[in-house]
């Protein structure tokens, strides 16, 4: 697939696909990867409101996935990839508000690779795997740390509604070699708070996708969230959270109460 860009904006109240030529938008008849002709343009970029760039049955998340935020939290890396869960239902767009939760004291950011999968896979080796994926855009793993620590498991702790901003858009077209080098960033009001590369997971995105569609099928549109670097921190009311990843674009998200 050739390399483009894709957002998910409203369109008189309805939900639709487009390209981003340019500063442009042009709709399209339907979600990527079908090559379709471009409609009419949309308007600016900078003019519309996005929504996710991804519309998944499951987000699967990966944690320890760096070797040095499993050290931050004195935590081993895994032996395999450790998984977990977010509901759809956490999912928001760009510059949609992180809500915090009454529930939590503790509410950090997690800066990360997300990649979309692309066709219904199951049982997939790494060496097919990347031909398995639609395209990447930058996620954050918002977690309640607290409820974290406290719980045998993490839904609750990762599952809040609005806890899993993604976007701005879905960038495809980037071979595997492409995206195993690539800084991810993460701001608050502009300060750094994490930075690291995706050369430093423990498990690549193939190598993800392998481990996690020999238990269960993937279907398109499906995310996996692919770890954070070190940096992790407290986010509050009133803050302004940018996740970065080199060569896909910024994730800018509010946080209210």
């Amino acid at each position: 697939m050739r390399k483009a860009r894709f957002v998910r904006t409203t369109v008189k109240d309805n939900a639709c696909w487009g390209v981003v030529e340019g500063d442009v938008v042009y709709r399209l008849a339907g979600p990527p990867p079908a090559e379709q002709a471009r409609g009419e343009p949309i308007g600016r970029l900078e003019e519309l409101a996005l929504l996710a760039p991804a519309t998944p049955t499951k987000i699967v998340c990966i944690g320890r996935n760096y070797a040095a935020h499993a050290a931050e939290h004195k935590a081993e890396v895994p032996a395999e990839p450790l998984l977990f869960f977010k509901p759809p239902s956490s999912v928001i767009g760009p510059d949609a508000p992180i809500v915090l939760t009454p529930q939590s004291e503790q509410v950090e950011h997690e800066s990360e690779l997300a990649v979309v999968i692309g066709r219904r896979c199951r049982d997939v080796s790494a060496d097919e795997a990347w031909g398995c994926v639609l395209g990447v855009t930058c996620g954050n793993d918002v977690t309640a740390r607290d409820l974290q620590r406290q719980d045998s498991q993490w839904t609750r702790a990762k599952g809040f509604d609005t806890f899993c901003p993604l976007g701005p858009w879905l960038v495809t077209g980037l071979s595997e070699d492409e995206v195993a080098d690539l800084e991810v960033v993460c701001r608050v009001n502009g300060e750094e708070r994490q930075r690291g590369n995706t050369g430093e997971m423990v498990f690549s995105p193939a190598q993800l996708i392998a481990y996690i569609s020999a238990i269960m099928t993937l279907e398109p549109g499906d995310v996996i969230m692919t770890g954070t670097p070190a940096g992790v921190s407290p986010i509050f009311e009133g803050d302004d959270v940018e996740v970065e990843v080199e060569g896909v674009g910024i994730l800018k998200n509010p946080v209210a109460w």
